[in-house]
């Protein structure tokens, strides 16, 4: 077999080298083309990602941060990609909430890292939760129980710590089978859960349904999303009179719709807590009504919720250069 593929070879080449041979001679009298490299489109890692956004009811796992009340966000996020498939990020955010210690704001600080592999998204980090300008809010008028001496009180008894900073690490990871259908799933965990004295975890899974493009009309995208999540919480301290926090299941699902930067988010969230224990949980300032059979306080601030939000989300490197 050798033998033939060197028979029928070694004329072919001969024939090729005799044919260069001409042709070098005629490509000796033209000019010559200088070499050109490809050109390679410089790799700048630095990114921004930044936004805004007002929503009609600021909920966190279920429960409102807002009272029901309009809320409004922004967020600033420096990123690095060392790779195309490997980015680390540092970033703050801001929310307006509405506490039973009056604090003036929630301020984000969170960082980690983004790798991803193929069709799995990965994401680790840690996430800080300020509460700044909260007050002590204590048991009964006058102060002096828990809080300093002439504490403000509230008439349904409740009571606040004047920090309830908190921080999380967290873990995420999203897989995309194709450009319409992700899943993924979010573990997150604190040692002092809103400062209550216990340690805490949080579980979830998503779910997204991209709408293909062109559905809509003028260039709109639309996307179905929805999580399912069990918030696991403990015994308070002694501030909060060694109560027992139940755990809870919450649930949300919605419709978005997408225009350039903007995105309008509609969704509906709900747990499976009772008022009572919602109470309990929150410190509500709002609760009014007692619950004839146990005699506690209620309140709404974890029941079901419709929310909208209409945001904006950029990169420098895509949206400002």
């Amino acid at each position: 077999m050798v033998g033939v593929v060197m028979k029928s070879v070694l004329p072919t080449a001969a024939v090729a080298v005799s044919l260069l041979g001409a042709q070098a001679a005629v490509a000796a009298d033209l000019p010559v083309k200088a070499y050109q490299a490809p050109v390679v489109a410089a790799f700048d890692p630095w990114d921004i990602a930044f936004g805004a956004g007002i929503m009609n009811d600021y909920v966190f796992r279920g429960i409102t941060q807002s009272n029901h009340k309009p809320s409004v966000t922004a967020y600033f996020e420096p990123r690095y990609n060392v790779t195309k498939d490997l980015q680390f990020y540092v970033g703050s955010s801001f929310e307006s909430i509405s506490f039973t210690n009056r604090a003036a704001a929630e301020v984000d600080i969170y960082g980690g890292v983004r790798p991803t592999f193929g069709a799995l998204a990965l994401d680790f980090g840690v996430w800080g939760y300020l509460y700044p300008g909260g007050q002590c809010i204590d048991y009964v008028p006058g102060g002096g129980v828990v809080c300093p001496l002439g504490a403000n009180a509230l008439l349904n008894g409740n009571a606040m710590k004047k920090d309830v900073s908190f921080y999380e690490a967290y873990a995420k990871a999203n897989y995309t089978f194709n450009d319409y259908f992700t899943l993924g799933g979010t573990y997150f965990y604190s040692p002092n859960f809103l400062n209550f004295g216990f340690d805490s975890s949080y579980a979830s899974i998503t779910g997204k349904l991209t709408a293909p493009s062109g559905w809509l009309p003028n260039g709109i995208g639309s996307y179905l999303s929805g999580e399912f999540g069990r918030q696991w919480l403990g015994t308070t301290d002694a501030f909060y009179l060694n109560t027992r926090l139940p755990d809870y299941n919450t649930w949300n699902v919605g419709i978005g719709f997408t225009y350039k930067v903007f995105t309008l988010d509609l969704r509906y969230s709900d747990t499976n807590l009772a008022k009572t224990d919602c109470n309990a949980i929150t410190s509500a300032f709002t609760a009014s009504s007692i619950d004839p059979a146990s005699g506690l306080y209620k309140s709404n601030w974890c029941g079901a919720s419709f929310i909208a939000k209409l945001s904006a989300d950029l990169t420098l490197m895509n949206n400002i250069k």
